[in-house]
C-alpha cells in the first residue's frame, strides 16, 4: 500500500505540570494556586515578541495500530499552539493507515510506504521538517499534556544549551506506570563513559544542530539516538529537566525488550569511531552488561506483566 499526503538529579514524585488542574489544587485567598514553574513560563511567553518557535515532532511507525492513536493524540493535543506533527508509516499492513488517515487534516505530512526502518523514516521526516526545534517520539511512546511547552520554555531560557531533555515514566502495554526512567544530567564526557541517562521520548534539539550533526546513522539499529546525543553533545551543552514529559512504553514487541542486547554493542561502535580505548569505563560497563543482561530482561519481562 502506498499512502500519501502531500547536573544534580532531583527526583520527587513530581507529575507533568498541565496535569496538575486547577481544579484540584489548594487555593490561595480564594484563587486557585499556579506553580511557580508553570507562572513563569506563561509570563514569559507572554512577554516575546516574536512568534513562538515552530517544532517540528516525528513519529515513525511500522503496524503499531495499538498504540499508534494514543501517541499520535498525546502531540496533536498538546497546549503548544505551534507544532508541525509528521508520521512517517513504513507501509504497515495493520490498521495504521487508516487511523492517520483520520487525523491527516492536523498534520504537517504523513506517508505509508514502505522504508528502510526506523532510522530511515526518522531521517526522511526530519527533511521534510520545517520547524525551528526537532523531537521525534515513537508510535507506542506519549508526551505528557505540556511537555512541548515545557521544552520550548527550556530552550528559550537557555540560548547556550542545544538539547533539553526531562524525566519519563515506564509504563506497560495497558498504559499503567510501572516505574521511572533513571534520567539525570549527562555531557559528553560522561556519555563517552556510557553514562546516558537521557529518556529518547522528552528530548528536544535544535534544528540548526541537527543540519550541523545529522542525520541519524542509519547502519545503526538500536543506538542511532546515542549516536546523535554524543554529536550533539559535541556542539552545545545538553540540560537535564527535572519534570515529568512523557512515557516510555515497554511490551513484548518493543525493541528495548526484544532486541536490548544490541544496544551496548552499537555504543561500542561510537565509542572506538570516536577514538575510545579498549580498556574504559564504557567497555568495563559493556562487560558487566552482557553478564548481567538475561537477568536485567528477565525482571523487566515481569515488570510489564504485573
Amino acid at each position: 500500500m502506498l499512502l500519501d499526503a502531500g547536573t544534580i538529579e532531583i527526583r520527587p514524585e513530581r507529575t507533568c505540570l498541565a496535569q496538575e488542574t486547577f481544579a484540584n489544587r489548594d487555593t490561595v485567598a480564594g484563587l486557585p494556586y499556579i506553580p511557580l514553574a508553570q507562572l513563569c513560563r506563561f509570563i514569559y511567553n507572554k512577554a516575546m515578541s516574536n512568534p513562538q518557535p515552530l517544532v517540528s515532532i516525528i513519529t515513525p511507525s511500522f503496524n503499531q495500530a495499538r498504540f499508534l492513536e494514543e501517541t499520535m493524540l498525546s502531540v496533536l493535543n498538546q497546549d503548544y499552539p505551534n507544532i508541525e506533527y509528521i508520521v512517517m508509516d513504513g507501509g504497515s499492513t495493520d490498521a495504521s493507515p487508516e487511523i492517520i488517515l483520520n487525523y491527516a487534516d492536523r498534520l504537517g505530512y504523513w506517508q505509508s510506504r514502505k522504508d528502510k526502518g526506523q532510522t530511515d523514516a526518522i531521517n526522511q521526516g526530519f527533511a521534510r521538517a520545517h520547524g525551528e526545534i526537532f523531537a521525534w517520539l515513537n508510535s507506542d511512546d506519549i508526551l505528557y499534556p505540556d511537555a512541548v511547552s515545557a521544552a520550548v520554555y527550556q530552550l528559550q531560557a537557555n540560548p547556550e544549551v542545544g538539547m533539553v531533555y526531562a524525566d519519563c515514566h515506564w509504563i506497560n502495554a495497558e498504559g499503567k506506570v510501572i516505574g521511572n526512567f533513571p534520567a539525570a544530567q549527562t555531557n559528553m564526557k560522561k556519555l563517552r563513559r556510557g553514562y546516558v541517562h537521557i529518556p529518547q521520548q522528552t528530548a528536544f534539539f535544535r534544528a540548526d544542530l541537527w543540519r550541523k550533526v545529522g542525520p541519524l546513522d542509519d547502519s545503526f539499529y538500536f543506538a542511532m539516538d546515542y549516536d546523535l546525543w554524543t554529536r550533539l553533545a559535541a556542539q552545545a551543552p545538553l540540560l537535564y529537566v527535572p519534570e515529568l514529559w512523557a512515557a516510555f512504553r515497554l511490551h513484548e514487541g518493543a525493541k528495548s525488550i526484544a532486541e536490548d542486547d544490541r544496544c551496548w554493542p552499537e555504543m561500542l561502535r561510537v565509542h572506538y569511531r570516536d577514538g575510545g580505548k579498549k580498556l574504559s569505563p564504557m567497555t568495563l560497563k559493556y562487560t558487566i552488561r552482557k553478564l548481567v543482561q538475561p537477568l536485567w530482561i528477565r525482571l523487566r519481562r515481569q515488570r510489564i506483566k504485573n
